[in-house]
């Protein structure tokens, strides 16, 4: 039971940090068969570049064009050269030099990103590019750069991270390969620190090994009948955010930031609620589908800001959806077994599970007034 308690408190703590998108920057590679010149842009989010540069001059916690400008030979002479580019040809390799050709300011899904625009010279046409990106890993080790690079009519993707910070990009299986695994490690990194999602899933788990009796929460009889409505609820949670975060990659379905991670926060409070009040939301499965919708849009902040197009978009859509799940599962495998043996206790029935559950309400609304405020 402590080991339950202590699981809950962790996630309620680093909630009050972590419950928004991750850091990100998004890579675009563009090349052309038989040129040796490159071109690219690097979008970094200005919070990021906050920790790096001092952007915020005056300190009035708002970055402005003026100051993002100011720190232009700074971006080129510090910033830029954590990303490397080789072109390797057979056995051979020649650094492709990058030049900071021009510099904006853009909107993406959460916030304002510096665009740096750049362009290299390999002096050689490449086979394959060695990228090395060794961007904010020593001030943010969950720092990600999501990688597309064009080459020609194909599109590569790939994903750094503190533990793959180089990649082989190539139009063989090897590289595709490498790619594929890079998205399931952000899926599940997503997931993993995600906790609002994290918490909605766990509001839906809490009851699993339970039933509603005598106007009051009994333990499940068998442990067939506990993985039987953790099945369901996990299968509508998986059909429907599967589908939104498809269609939301693709630019099917497209909302403002600000109300999907409200929304999210909403389906929180409205998961621990239900434990509260189970009459009013008998069929949890229910729940986890039509909710599960508006998780689905939240996950594909990370996929959308990368600008894929239907024919690059299979692997990675696929990739990211399968960490997503891989995350989830190890999450149901964590905490129902554990809950599952202290059911029949008086302290999960009556005190872990509404308790709980007020904790959980109480954090979704903080984090639903403070999405609000920031939109």
């Amino acid at each position: 039971m402590k080991s339950l308690y202590l699981f809950l408190l962790l996630l309620l703590t680093a909630g009050q940090v972590l419950a928004h998108k991750p850091s990100d920057s998004y890579l675009v590679i563009n090349t052309n068969d038989g040129n040796a010149l490159i071109e690219g842009r690097w979008d970094i989010a200005l919070r990021d570049l906050q920790l790096v540069l001092p952007l915020d001059r005056n300190g009035d916690g708002a970055i402005t064009w003026g100051e993002l400008r100011q720190q232009r030979n700074r971006l080129s002479s510090a910033v830029l050269p954590s990303l490397t580019i080789d072109a390797v040809a057979g056995d051979q390799r020649q650094a492709c030099p990058l030049t900071l050709t021009r510099l904006q300011a853009i909107d993406h899904v959460d916030g304002t990103y510096a665009a740096l625009h750049w362009r290299g010279d390999c002096q050689r046409p490449p086979e394959q590019l060695a990228v090395g990106y060794q961007f904010l890993f020593d001030r943010d080790p969950t720092h990600h750069g999501l990688l597309r690079l064009e080459q020609g009519d194909s599109t590569l993707t790939a994903v750094f991270s503190t533990q793959h910070r180089q990649q082989l990009m190539g139009r063989d299986a090897g590289s595709q390969w490498q790619a594929f695994q890079g998205f399931i490690r952000q899926g599940v990194h997503h997931i993993l620190i995600g906790y609002d999602h994290i918490l909605f899933l766990l509001t839906l788990l809490f009851p699993a090994v339970l039933v509603w009796q005598r106007g009051g929460w009994q333990p499940a009889s068998t442990m067939t009948g506990a993985l039987t409505q953790t099945l369901a609820i996990v299968t509508a949670f998986t059909v429907t955010h599967s589908l939104t975060l498809a269609l939301a990659t693709l630019g099917i379905i497209t909302l403002p930031t600000w109300l999907v991670e409200s929304a999210i926060a909403i389906t929180v409070a409205l998961g621990a609620a239900a434990n509260l009040v189970p009459r009013l939301f008998p069929k949890r499965w229910v729940m986890a589908f039509v909710f599960g919708l508006i998780h689905g849009l939240g996950f594909a902040s990370v996929l959308a800001d990368l600008g894929l197009t239907d024919s690059g978009i299979f692997l990675p859509l696929l990739g990211f959806n399968l960490g997503v799940e891989l995350g989830q599962v190890a999450i149901v495998l964590l905490f129902v077994p554990a809950a599952y043996l202290v059911r029949e206790t008086v302290a999960y029935r009556r005190v872990f599970v509404p308790g709980g559950s007020v904790a959980i309400m109480i954090l979704a609304g903080v984090w639903l007034a403070e999405r609000l405020s920031g939109a």
